[in-house]
């Protein structure tokens, strides 16, 4: 039993002679533990074993772990014959994941709420979504997309997305991105596919759009008020696909936040807002979309990267809530806790990797959400 787990349970037993904690304490102990925990140790009492199908401590437990940002990677060695995935965790440290489970090569395409939606890296058009903590996955059905048209210019969608709605315990995945005809010229057409897990099938619809993205605009997408956001290359504005009544839109920023030459600007979630770091040379000012409906923005910290300046070029915001903003150089994850204003190192790479670990980087959180 995990010395945290037999701590809890001697406590239980020793603070009352019959052993017995009110059952909400117990309920609120647990939801603080690792899910991995959790499930391994079902077998301890019937509460326990219950509290896995417990729709009210699964909703307690993922608002928890909302509070405990984490950062997922993918690590490839330097001949790319293994590629590893760590959870990179500021209240646990270092841990590793497997995704053998899904007894396929994957990459990560995209995170929500615990969810993961993967690539097969053999086989083109075959996609995950699974929980790597629970071990749940599902393999989503083929679209029906001819095959006389394909994803301009290399086969693959410019932009996945994924959106796990936890109230409604639903998810959707986004496919987009240019097509073509085989033979012909693209001609401009933005295509969308999005898959429905309560109706356990793709639905199509055609646009057009003349926007670019970066690699981390890609990887960046954030999901809040049932729509997906991607930033564009051009950083002037967010493109937004609202779920509801499946619509593309674009969202400016403001003037105040893009100005300026040199600056470097990324979207990420803040506990349930939009969100956009800017990085100079000395700064990291931190930007918060207060009034989604208003495109009211505020800026809600100015953090000095004096202490870290050597590294500034090449380093990337990938998560954040309140207290701490994770980032990713090229060997190493940051942590940058804001009351008391400390950088941390939380993991280097030991060896040569084939990437730097902000390219495979995402936003991260552990939950009890299933994908089934």
């Amino acid at each position: 039993m995990p010395r945290i787990l037999f701590r809890f349970w001697f406590s239980v037993m020793d603070v009352r002679g019959d052993g017995i904690f009110p059952d909400e304490v117990v309920i609120q102990i647990l939801a603080r533990l690792p899910v991995k925990s959790l499930f391994r140790f079902k077998t301890v009492c019937k509460l326990w074993y219950r509290l896995s199908l417990d729709k009210y401590f699964i909703q307690l437990y993922n608002e928890v772990s909302r509070k405990n940002p984490m950062i997922l990677v993918e690590i490839s060695d330097s001949s790319e014959s293994k590629t590893s995935l760590i959870c990179v965790d500021n209240l646990r440290g270092v841990s590793e994941f497997s995704l053998n489970f899904l007894n396929d090569r994957v990459k990560v395409r995209a995170s929500c709420n615990g969810l993961l939606c993967c690539s097969s890296i053999p086989d083109k058009g075959v996609f995950y979504v699974c929980n790597p903590v629970t071990r749940e996955y599902r393999l989503l059905p083929k679209s029906r997309e001819r095959h006389v048209t394909r994803f301009y210019p290399d086969g693959e969608a410019t932009l996945v997305g994924l959106a796990c709605d936890s109230a409604y315990r639903k998810f959707n995945v986004v496919l987009a991105g240019y097509h073509r005809m085989f033979g012909h010229r693209p001609d401009g057409s933005f295509i969308c596919l999005v898959f429905d897990s309560e109706l356990n099938k793709w639905r199509k619809f055609v646009s057009f759009q003349d926007d670019h993205f970066t690699h981390m605009n890609k990887n960046q997408v954030v999901f809040v008020n049932n729509a997906l956001h991607w930033l564009t290359a051009s950083s002037t504005y967010i493109l937004v696909l609202d779920l509801s009544c499946e619509v593309w839109r674009k969202m400016q920023l403001p003037y105040d936040l893009i100005c300026g030459t040199g600056n470097r600007i990324y979207l990420l979630d803040f506990d349930g807002c939009l969100s956009v770091i800017k990085i100079s040379e000395a700064w990291m000012n931190i930007w918060v979309l207060k009034d989604y409906w208003k495109d009211e923005w505020c800026m809600v910290d100015k953090v000095s990267l004096r202490c870290i300046r050597g590294m500034v070029p090449g380093i990337f915001p990938i998560s954040q809530t309140g207290e701490c903003v994770f980032l990713a150089t090229h060997k190493q994850i940051l942590v940058y806790h804001r009351k008391t204003q400390v950088w941390k190192e939380m993991y280097s790479v030991k060896y040569s990797s084939t990437l730097p670990l902000w390219f495979s980087a995402h936003a991260y959180r552990s939950t009890m959400f299933s994908c089934n």
